[in-house]
C-alpha cells in the first residue's frame, strides 16, 4: 500500500511541475540603488510558483527515448522566443539536457540508485541573443526512485558456529546478517525476512534478526550420533513477500562434546602372565577402557576394586592412550602363589554431575606368576660366627645353608669367594656348608675375618647368574696366649746418698690380650735380685715405684705376673 502511495505522490508532482509551467521561475536581482515600490514588485516577482527543490527519476528505466524528468520555465519567459535556458551542475550535458528553448528536462541513459542516490544541479534562464542572466542561479536535486534491483547479500558466504550437544530446545546457535542495497526508506525493498531451506528439523531461524537457535531437545542433539550439520539460511527482500528478491548463506553448525557417556572395557576378561622374578614397578599388562566422548570428557581412571593380591599389584592410567597399566607392587614367588584374579573398576576423571550416566564398568584381571629358575636362597641375609684364636687347624666354627627356592629343590654347592679369603685362613664342605680353619689364628693381628660364602645349584655350576652369595663375619675370641712386657724401656739413676723408701721410678706394663686397658699385673723381684736385696716394689695399681733399701750395687730385676 505505501508503495501505491509513494508512486501516486511522485505522479502528482510531474503534473504539478508541467501544469505550473514553472509560472514565477529565477528571480532577478535589482541593484541596491532601486528603492521604494520597485523593491516592492522584485519582492512581489521572488515568490516562485513553481517551487523546484527536487525532481524525482525512476532508476533502471530500460525505454528507448530519453527518460523525461520535467520542465523548468522562468516567469521572464514571455514566449517570444529571446529566453534560453542554461543546464550546469553533476552530469549536465551528458547524462542530463535541456531544451535551451522550452525548458524540458531528460535524462540521457538508465540510471543506478545504488550507484548514486541523487545528482545536483543548476539552471538559469539568460538572454538568447546577449547571454546576460535574467534570473539568478538556481540549484536543485535530481532524486532517483528506487526499485527492487538487488537481493540480500549476507556478511559471510559460510559461517562457522557450534553449540553444546544435549542443549534444550530454542538454545542460541548464532546469528547471521545480510545487507540489501535498495532504499530501506521506500517500499519493501530493503525489508528483509530470514528463513531457514535446510537444516529442519534440527534448527530454527528467527525471520527478523537473523538468530539462529536449536529446534530439538537434548535426546535428539546428540554428537556420538551426529556431530556436524550444514544449515542454509534465506534472507528474501520485500519482508518476505511473493517476488522478493532471495540472498543465501551456509552455516556449519557442530555439536560440541559434553560428558554424558560412561567408559567402558573393550572386553570382560583380562589374562596376563609374569615371571616370578619381575621387579617392583614393571608393568604386567596394559588393559583398554573406551569412551564416547573426546578430550577431557574421556579421560579415565582405574581402580582395582577386589580380588585377590590387593597389596601385589598397582593400576595407573597412561594420558596419552588411556590405557590401564598393571603393574608389580609387591614381588611375586611363584612357589608361594600362581595366579592372581583381580576385578578393575574404570570411571570418568573429570564426571559432569548434569548427566547421569551408568555405573562404572568392571572387568576381571586374571594374572599367572611364571616360574623362573631362581638361584639358591640362603636362610640368612648374614652369618656372624666366633671361634677362639687357638682353635685348631679343622676345626669347624659355624656353617651357612641355603636351598633352591624352586619346585625341583637342587643340591647346592658351597665354596668360598677367595677374593674375600686371599691368604685362605678358612674353608668351607661343599655339600653342606661347614666352614672350618685352614690356618692358624690370631686374634691380636687380626681380631675379625669378613668373607663371602657362595651357593652354586649343582646343575648350574658353570652359569654365574644362578649363584648366590652370604656375608660371613667371623669375630676370633681371645686366649691369655701373650705375657706382660714392660710398655717401654726403663734406664733409672739414682743418687749414691739416695735414702732408704726413697721413690726412684714409676714403672708399668702392658698386655697384647683382652681385656684392652683392664688387665691387672702383679710385679715381684726377680729371685737373682733377692740376694742381696738393694730395692724393694710397692705396689702402685698398675705402676710399681721402686724403693731403695740397699747398696746401688745391686742389680734390678723384675718378675711381672698377671
Amino acid at each position: 500500500m505505501r508503495t501505491w502511495i509513494v508512486l501516486l505522490l511522485w505522479a502528482c508532482a510531474h503534473q504539478t511541475v508541467n501544469a505550473v509551467v514553472l509560472s514565477r521561475g529565477l528571480v532577478r536581482r535589482k541593484t541596491k540603488e532601486i528603492e521604494g515600490q520597485q523593491d516592492k514588485e522584485l519582492l512581489k516577482r521572488s515568490k516562485r510558483g513553481w517551487m523546484w527543490k527536487q525532481f524525482f527519476l525512476q532508476e533502471e528505466y530500460t525505454g528507448t527515448e530519453h527518460q523525461y524528468i520535467g520542465k523548468l520555465h522562468s516567469d521572464m519567459d514571455k514566449g517570444d522566443g529571446t529566453v534560453m535556458y542554461v543546464l550546469t551542475g553533476e552530469g549536465a550535458g551528458t547524462i542530463f539536457v535541456i531544451d535551451a528553448n522550452s525548458g524540458d528536462l531528460h535524462a540521457t541513459r538508465s540510471l543506478d540508485r545504488e550507484e548514486k542516490p541523487f545528482y545536483t544541479l543548476r539552471a538559469q534562464a539568460v538572454n538568447k541573443k546577449t547571454g546576460v542572466p535574467l534570473e539568478p542561479e538556481t540549484e536543485f536535486i535530481v532524486k532517483l526512485h528506487d526499485i527492487n534491483d538487488n537481493e540480500p547479500k549476507f556478511d559471510k558466504e559460510v559461517y562457522t558456529a557450534s553449540v553444546p550437544e544435549r542443549s534444550h530446545t530454542g538454545t542460541y546457535v548464532t546469528q547471521v546478517t545480510a545487507q540489501d542495497a535498495d532504499d530501506e526508506m521506500f517500499g519493501y525493498s530493503a525489508k528483509l525476512s530470514y528463513s531457514i531451506s535446510q537444516g529442519h528439523p534440527y534448527f530454527s531461524v528467527e525471520p527478523h534478526t537473523g538468530i539462529i537457535r536449536t529446534a530439538l531437545g537434548p535426546s535428539d542433539m546428540d554428537r556420538e550420533q551426529r556431530e556436524h550439520y550444514q544449515v542454509v539460511i534465506e534472507a528474501k527482500d520485500m519482508a518476505g513477500q511473493k517476488g522478493g528478491l532471495t540472498g543465501t548463506t551456509t552455516v556449519n553448525i557442530s555439536l560440541t562434546d559434553v560428558n554424558d557417556n560412561p567408559p567402558h572395557f573393550t572386553q570382560s576378561i583380562y589374562q596376563f602372565s609374569v615371571p616370578e622374578l619381575t621387579t617392583v614397578g614393571s608393568s604386567v599388562g596394559r588393559i583398554e577402557a573406551v569412551d564416547a566422548d573426546v578430550g577431557r570428557n574421556a579421560e579415565m581412571d582405574y581402580i582395582i576394586v577386589g580380588g585377590e593380591g590387593l597389596d601385589v599389584f598397582d593400576i595407573s592410567t597412561d594420558r596419552n592412550t588411556q590405557e590401564g597399566i598393571l603393574s608389580v607392587k609387591k614381588p611375586l614367588d611363584y612357589e608361594k602363589k600362581k595366579s592372581y584374579l583381580l576385578q578393575i573398576k574404570v570411571q570418568n576423571t573429570h564426571p559432569d554431575p548434569h548427566f547421569r550416566i551408568p555405573d562404572a564398568d568392571i572387568a576381571t584381571v586374571s594374572v599367572n606368576v611364571e616360574d623362573v629358575d631362581e638361584p639358591p636362597q640362603f636362610e640368612k641375609i648374614r652369618y656372624i660366627l666366633e671361634v677362639k684364636e687357638d682353635a685348631a687347624v679343622g676345626t669347624v666354627i659355624g656353617s651357612v645353608s641355603a636351598v633352591d627356592p624352586d619346585i625341583r629343590h637342587s643340591p647346592v654347592k658351597y665354596s668360598i669367594d677367595r677374593h674375600t679369603d686371599v691368604d685362605r685362613v678358612f674353608g668351607v664342605y661343599a655339600g653342606n656348608g661347614s666352614i672350618f680353619l685352614q690356618r692358624p689364628l690370631d686374634r691380636e693381628e687380626f681380631a675379625w675375618h669378613n668373607i663371602s660364602v657362595i651357593a652354586t645349584e649343582f646343575r648350574h655350576l658353570d652359569n654365574p647368574e644362578q649363584t648366590s652369595r652370604v656375608p660371613v663375619y667371623i669375630r676370633v675370641l681371645d686366649v691369655n696366649d701373650n705375657p706382660p712386657t714392660l710398655a717401654s724401656f726403663y734406664e733409672t739413676f739414682v743418687c749414691e746418698n739416695a735414702k732408704a723408701g726413697q721413690k726412684i721410678q714409676t714403672i708399668s706394663a702392658v698386655d697384647p690380650d683382652d681385656p684392652v686397658g683392664g688387665h691387672r699385673f702383679l710385679f715381684s723381684l726377680a729371685p737373682e735380685s733377692l740376694v742381696r736385696a738393694n730395692f724393694s716394689l710397692r705396689d702402685n695399681g698398675g705402676g710399681c715405684p721402686l724403693t731403695l733399701s740397699g747398696p746401688l750395687t745391686s742389680l734390678l730385676s723384675l718378675l711381672m705376673t698377671t
